[in-house]
């Protein structure tokens, strides 16, 4: 794994840690060789359910899910779980037994797609609004949908559409798709769609990170609505299928982790207007070898925060700010697919710091990871598991 500082950020960098050849890599300016440095391996032990071998374990809640892809709580601290074949349930402190939501939108289950995110509005017991994001199938093809309803009980009521991705097309990867509310804004993520060169245009919504109000409109401070033949949602551009998001605690700053191809996979931090490379500028490769693009660093492109090669295929995204977990205050928690682990990544001020590896010698795809209102980190994990991360005695 390479990290990379971005250029003016104040990160001060210590070792990080990985499995395979970890880097550690600091970046003055695009133009410049990175420098590198030598860095540790470094893995927190854990034990699972109530097995020996280390301070922290991976308890599981409920182990009968149905390909969750993501969760979110509710105030009472109930959570909703997406299902990726398009089913929404409810999962009840303490036993987390699971009731199906009624009334759910139409979704296509299709390849990398189908019912994706969730999120609660931060008023819900006002209004007892939800978000989800999920495929469709249109004219062209399929895309990337966001609609909200009111959960009442065990349903949804008064759905109504707030974005569709434009164009469809018809391969079936790459959709995104997680969803942020944030000071009554609604950040929407899709992937490049397997179109990698649309990634560049500001005609489509593929690659880009999506700004749009709370009921679906175009803010009108958006960088790019008076630009004629843009999209008027897109805050950002340049990526390839960006599947976390979160806000920093401290500085603010909108952050997402996004998949790359072979090697290259990103978390950057979000700049109105900008662009973050993909397909011109990664880290990664073709699968089986090959480069894409034209390096490592393009002008007019900005750098990511940190990189891995190989590839965490990471997920969901999550910042810990609390003290219940030994070390942990002030971390950024990144959920790993192909290499079966939590990336901790230490925050030092608004940039990254040393890694630690969690969850690694259980094995376990995680899809994604959540804090609790209660402290406690949750992850979906295995396809079927919801695990929450609790210290032994």
């Amino acid at each position: 794994m390479s990290v990379l500082a971005r250029p003016g950020r104040p990160a001060v960098w210590a070792a990080l840690l990985t499995a395979i050849s970890l880097t550690f890599v600091a970046c003055a300016v695009p133009s410049s060789e990175p420098a590198m440095v030598s860095s540790v391996d470094e893995t927190e032990p854990f034990s699972e359910n109530n097995g020996g071998g280390g301070q922290l374990i991976a308890r599981t809640l409920n182990r009968e899910l149905d390909d969750p892809w993501g969760l979110a709580f509710l105030p009472d601290g109930t959570l909703l779980v997406t299902e990726r074949k398009g089913s929404l349930q409810l999962l009840d402190p303490p036993g987390f037994d699971a009731r199906e939501v009624r009334g759910l939108p139409d979704v296509v289950s299709a390849g990398q797609g189908g019912l994706m995110d969730v999120v609660v509005h931060p008023d819900f017991e006002q209004n007892q609004l939800i978000y989800l994001s999920y495929s469709i199938r249109m004219e062209g093809g399929l895309t990337t949908r966001v609609s909200r309803a009111r959960l009442v009980g065990t349903s949804l009521e008064g759905l109504e559409d707030v974005f569709t991705a434009q164009p469809a097309y018809r391969e079936r990867r790459h959709f995104g798709s997680r969803l942020l509310l944030d000071d009554g804004y609604l950040y929407v993520t899709v992937g490049d769609r397997g179109n990698r060169d649309l990634a560049q245009s500001l005609e489509t919504h593929n690659g880009k990170v999506m700004r749009l109000t709370e009921s679906g409109e175009v803010p009108p401070d958006n960088p790019f609505v008076d630009r004629p033949g843009a999209r008027p949602e897109i805050w950002t551009y340049g990526h390839r299928n960006p599947q976390g998001i979160d806000r920093h605690p401290v500085s603010g700053e909108i952050w997402v982790a996004e998949h790359g191809p072979q090697g290259g996979d990103e978390v950057n931090a979000l700049s109105p207007g900008t662009n973050y490379g993909w397909p011109l500028a990664t880290y990664g490769e073709e699968y089986g070898g090959g480069k894409i693009g034209k390096g490592t660093h393009v002008e007019g492109t900005e750098q990511p925060l940190v990189y891995w090669v190989p590839s965490l295929a990471t997920s969901g995204m999550a910042f810990y700010d609390g003290d219940l977990y030994p070390e942990w205050e002030n971390s950024l928690l990144v959920s790993g697919l192909r290499l079966t682990r939590i990336s901790r990544l230490a925050l030092d001020g608004t940039g990254l710091g040393r890694e630690t590896r969690l969850m690694a010698d259980l094995k376990m795809r995680i899809r994604d990871v959540r804090v609790g209102p209660d402290g406690k980190v949750y992850v979906l994990a295995n396809g079927s598991r919801l695990m929450r991360l609790d210290l032994q005695g």
